[in-house]
C-alpha cells in the first residue's frame, strides 16, 4: 500500500458510565477533515448498532462500521436485520464487523455456550450472506446454528424464510475482529476485512504470513490485500513527556490485559505475550485480579506501549508513522479524540 492510500477512521469505541461527551462535535469534525468512517462497539453495557445509527443520521458520507458486533449478542438472523436495515438508512454506507469475543463475556453476560469460536464464526457469516443475498428461503443445518430449527423441543413447524425487505446491497462489507493467528487466517479466506485491536508494525510480518494463508485457500473472497480492508486502531497522545503520554495508554492496555478475560482464556493478554512480554502480562494480570489495578496499570512498560501506539512529541510521531506504522497491513488508521486532536492526526496523515 502507497503511503498516501492511508485512510482515517474515527472509533468512538462503547459508553462506559454513560453517553460520551462531545460525540457529536468530534463525528461532525472527522467529516469535515475527510475521514473515511466512524466505527462503534460494544462490550456489556451499551450496544454498537444504536449509536451508529444516531451517528449514521447526522453524516452523509462516512462510512459506517461495527467494531466488532458480538456475534453471541444476536442470532446471525437479528444481526443480518440490523446491517440492511442500517445500510439501507444510510444510503449504502454500512460496514459489518464481527467478533467472538471471549469465553467471560459470552458464557457470563450473554449466558450463550463458547464451543469452536473459529467453526461457529464460519457458520454465522455465511448465514448472514444468504440473508442478504436473498436469492432463496434460508436453509441451514449447521452443527451450530439450524434455520429452521427442528431441534427437540421445537414445534417443528418452522420453515425456511426469505427476507422481506430487499437488502440495498447484497454485498456489505463483512469485517472480522480477530487475534489469533488461525482466527486471522479464517479472516482473510471468508471476510473483507481484518479488524486487529492491537496490531505492532512488530509483528506485522507475522500476521501477513497469517492473512496469506487464507487469501491462498480455495474459494477465499479476496486474494490478496490489494482488495481487502485492514482498520485498525492506534492510539496517539502527543506530548513533551514521553512518559506521561504513555501513561494515557497504560490504563487501557492494562484493562485489556488484566480484565477483559479470564486468567484461563485472555486473547488479548496472548497477544502481548506473542510479542515477547509474557513476564508483565503474568505480573500484570496477578496486581489486577488481585484488585490492585493502579498497580497493575504501572506495570505496562513504556516499550509495550510503543509498539501498539505512538507517544511522545510530535516530531517522534510523525516518524514513527512514516517509517513503521504506514508500511503495515493496516489501511485505515483509526483514532478518537477531540475535534482539535483529529485535526493534528490528519495533517499527519495527509501532510
Amino acid at each position: 500500500m502507497a503511503d498516501d492510500d492511508l485512510k482515517l477512521g474515527l472509533h468512538l469505541g462503547y459508553w462506559f458510565a454513560g453517553p460520551s461527551a462531545g460525540v457529536a462535535e468530534t463525528v461532525a469534525a472527522a467529516e469535515d477533515l475527510g475521514f473515511d468512517s466512524i466505527w462503534t462497539a460494544e462490550a456489556y453495557g451499551s450496544d454498537c448498532f444504536t449509536p451508529l445509527a444516531w451517528q449514521g443520521a447526522a453524516t452523509r458520507k462516512v462510512r459506517l462500521g461495527t467494531a466488532v458486533c458480538q456475534m453471541s449478542a444476536r442470532t446471525p438472523v437479528a444481526t443480518a436485520m440490523s446491517a440492511l436495515t442500517l445500510d439501507h438508512l444510510s444510503g449504502g454506507r454500512m460496514m459489518l464487523g464481527l467478533g467472538a469475543s471471549g469465553p467471560q463475556v459470552v458464557e457470563g453476560w450473554y449466558g450463550q455456550p463458547y464451543p469452536k469460536p473459529l467453526a461457529r464464526t464460519r457458520e454465522y457469516v455465511e448465514i448472514v450472506r444468504r440473508v442478504l443475498a436473498r436469492e432463496e428461503p434460508l436453509d441451514f443445518q449447521g452443527e451450530h446454528y439450524r434455520l429452521p430449527n427442528y431441534d427437540e423441543g421445537t414445534t417443528g413447524l418452522g420453515k425456511p424464510l426469505k427476507s422481506i425487505t430487499h437488502p440495498l446491497r447484497a454485498d456489505i462489507p463483512i469485517l472480522l475482529g480477530a487475534e489469533g493467528p488461525k482466527n486471522v487466517a479464517l479472516t482473510a479466506e471468508i471476510a473483507d476485512g481484518w479488524l486487529p485491536i492491537f496490531l505492532s508494525p512488530e509483528l506485522d510480518t507475522f500476521y501477513r504470513d497469517c492473512l496469506a494463508e487464507g487469501f491462498a485457500r480455495p474459494g477465499a473472497r479476496h486474494k490478496s490485500l490489494d482488495t481487502f480492508e485492514v482498520p485498525n486502531t492506534v492510539q496517539i497522545v502527543i506530548g513533551d513527556d514521553v512518559e506521561a503520554c504513555a501513561d494515557a495508554v497504560r490504563m487501557f492496555l492494562g484493562f485489556y490485559i488484566g480484565g477483559m478475560g479470564a486468567r484461563e482464556v485472555n486473547f488479548h493478554a496472548d497477544v502481548f505475550t506473542r510479542m515477547g512480554y509474557g513476564d508483565a502480562v503474568d505480573e500484570i494480570q496477578d496486581l489486577f485480579l488481585a484488585g490492585r489495578k493502579d498497580e497493575a496499570f504501572k506495570k505496562v512498560p513504556l516499550a509495550l506501549v510503543e509498539d501498539v501506539a505512538m507517544v511522545g512529541p510530535i516530531d517522534k510521531v510523525r516518524e514513527e508513522l512514516d517509517q513503521k506504522w504506514r508500511r503495515t497491513s493496516m489501511t485505515t488508521l483509526l483514532v478518537n479524540g477531540t475535534p482539535d486532536h483529529l485535526r493534528t492526526v490528519a495533517d499527519l496523515v495527509n501532510g
